[in-house]
């Protein structure tokens, strides 16, 4: 049975017979996970152990399969360049690259019939879950335990090198690559490489593509990303979203916050150029700026 419980989080009640009774308990459900903690005796029935993690598995494939996360073999995929942990998530990948499971109202393919079910809500408009902090309709539990941490504030993973801390497990991983300098996604068409697939996805529609698939209904005038059509559609609108958490100012684009906050408050991050003691807001910015000078280092600066 599933019930709602505090800040939109759902628990699952399970029932399960031991020979003497039935019991019953309660485990939540994880939003980057499709694993549901089990019954508090099974690792009678997982005599597999993870010397690593102690982690426990039912037999020794799956426990062979999950040893490839901590030796950091990868797998390839060959057609996007994106790296998976086991040989089973890359072929699971590769049906994205078929029509296995391909969505019939806007072509898009997926991994699974799981995650193309829970597309094809977004076509039909079902929203079956409910925010119980602002009434917003979610179409996926996953997705509705994420939304609640926006208003929880909760952020349960953590970088295991500095106090940063994240609300979802991707965002996580995505940073520890700070630390590493690993760019595990590469560009097919040029030598570039990223530490993260969505800045690759961006990199190839702004250096290798002139297609611009989002036309503003204002003024008809196209945009690569529909992040940049969104901010472009707020100089019509006049609206002001980003709102500083020090006073009442607002701002049109997430940058011109940044930049007041790092001028009128003193946070966040300056990147400074020890060559000719320029600073800069972005990390890019300086990159950028750096190809005037010769034999620059990058020196962050916090607050």
């Amino acid at each position: 049975m599933i019930r709602n419980s505090e800040l939109c989080l759902q628990v699952v009640e399970c029932s399960y017979y031991t020979g003497t009774g039935e019991r019953t308990f309660e485990v939540k459900i994880e939003a980057d996970s499709n694993d549901i903690t089990e019954h508090p005796h099974d690792d009678y029935s997982r005599p597999y152990l993870c010397t690593v993690c102690d982690k426990r598995y039912m037999r020794k494939s799956g426990l062979n399969r999950h040893n490839q996360i901590h030796t950091g073999e990868k797998y390839l995929c060959t057609q996007c360049q994106k790296c998976y942990a086991t040989r089973n998530s890359l072929k699971n990948h590769m049906n994205v690259h078929s029509s296995k499971y391909k969505c019939t109202e806007c072509g898009k393919c997926f991994s699974g019939n799981h995650d193309l079910t829970l597309h094809r809500q977004t076509h039909s408009g079902e929203k079956l879950f409910g925010c119980t902090v602002c009434s917003k309709q979610l179409s996926s539990l996953a997705t509705l335990v994420k939304h609640s941490r926006i208003h929880s504030g909760e952020k349960p993973y953590k970088c295991p090198t500095c106090d940063k801390a994240f609300s979802e497990s991707g965002n996580l991983q995505a940073h520890i690559r700070v630390h590493t300098g690993d760019k595990p996604y590469k560009c097919s068409l040029c030598d570039s490489s990223f530490s993260n697939g969505g800045n690759l996805q961006q990199h190839r529609r702004h250096a290798h593509s002139n297609e611009k698939p989002h036309v503003c209904h204002h003024c008809s005038k196209p945009f690569k990303t529909n992040y940049h059509l969104k901010l472009h559609i707020n100089t019509h609108t006049d609206a002001k979203p980003f709102s500083c958490h020090h006073c009442s100012d607002c701002f049109t684009h997430r940058s011109q916050l940044k930049m007041h906050l790092l001028k009128a408050h003193n946070e966040g991050t300056w990147f400074t150029c020890y060559s000719c003691q320029r600073k800069f807001d972005r990390s890019d910015s300086l990159m950028s700026h750096l190809h005037r000078h010769k034999g620059c280092t990058v020196v962050t600066q916090p607050n």
